[in-house]
């Protein structure tokens, strides 16, 4: 990669990175930076971006979410906690996060906890709901959903 741009090949570059895949303006910024390009110039290029519609915020939120949900099974606290990582504003969120229907959801949220469940091979059933617990928590789900679905699960294994 060559060390300096003009802001014509930078916004070319850019383009192209945003084509390829959504992305967030942190993102796109943090990558204009390491073309070497100034503050005025990155300002310059990000209203190109935004007015040609290669750059979205609205359209990242809901791509993110909709992706991270169906490929990597993650629920809405990991999802918005990493949009909010990424300074994506509480609103966008919220509209990011009616991308994933309840049923869908849910749908999600049971396979994952009923394949996760059967794949712990722990006998002592305190350390198998803590496993359980802790693996579906950080894949973002909420809390009762979890611990509602452990009781359901542990009384039929008994």
């Amino acid at each position: 990669m060559k060390e300096v741009y003009s802001l014509k090949e930078a916004i070319q570059k850019i383009e192209h990175f945003c084509a390829y895949q959504e992305r967030c303006h942190e993102e796109v910024v943090s990558k204009l930076w390491s073309m070497k390009l100034d503050s005025s110039e990155i300002d310059e290029a990000i209203v190109h971006l935004i007015e040609y519609n290669f750059l979205n915020e609205s359209r990242f939120a809901c791509s993110f979410a909709r992706g991270k949900h169906r490929i990597k099974n993650w629920g809405k606290i990991r999802i918005t906690n990493e949009l909010k990582m990424r300074h994506i504003n509480q609103t966008l969120i919220n509209i990011a996060l009616k991308e994933i229907t309840p049923e869908e959801y849910i749908t999600t949220f049971e396979n994952l906890a009923e394949r996760h469940w059967n794949s712990i091979t722990e006998k002592n059933s305190l350390k198998k709901r803590k496993k359980f617990c802790d693996y579906l928590l950080r894949r973002g789900f909420e809390s009762n959903l979890i611990y509602d679905k452990v009781k359901e699960l542990e009384n039929i294994d008994n």
